[in-house]
């Protein structure tokens, strides 16, 4: 089955640490859209997540100017439960 990826911009730790001089880009891959659409909905209720995005394709970003970020269930399994935020 075809994965469905949340591709999200981390404002509060864009620019720093991992990501000093970078965006720091978050994305989380699913299973299917339903899930997708959980964990956005989960990004939206954050104040420090912008540019939420739902994506079928992998999404690529250059190790220049991002330091990206890739997420499953298994590392942030609250991600994925409707609601967590």
């Amino acid at each position: 089955m075809k994965k469905v990826y949340v591709t999200m911009t981390d404002k509060f730790m864009s620019g720093w640490g991992k990501a000093q001089g970078k965006i720091n880009k978050l994305v989380f891959e699913c299973d299917n859209f339903k899930q997708a659409e959980i964990v956005a909905e989960n990004a939206e209720k954050r104040g420090d997540m912008k540019y939420i995005n739902i994506n079928i394709n992998k999404p690529y970003y250059n190790d220049r100017t991002h330091y990206t970020q890739l997420k499953t269930i298994d590392d942030y399994p609250m991600w994925y439960n409707r609601n967590s935020f």
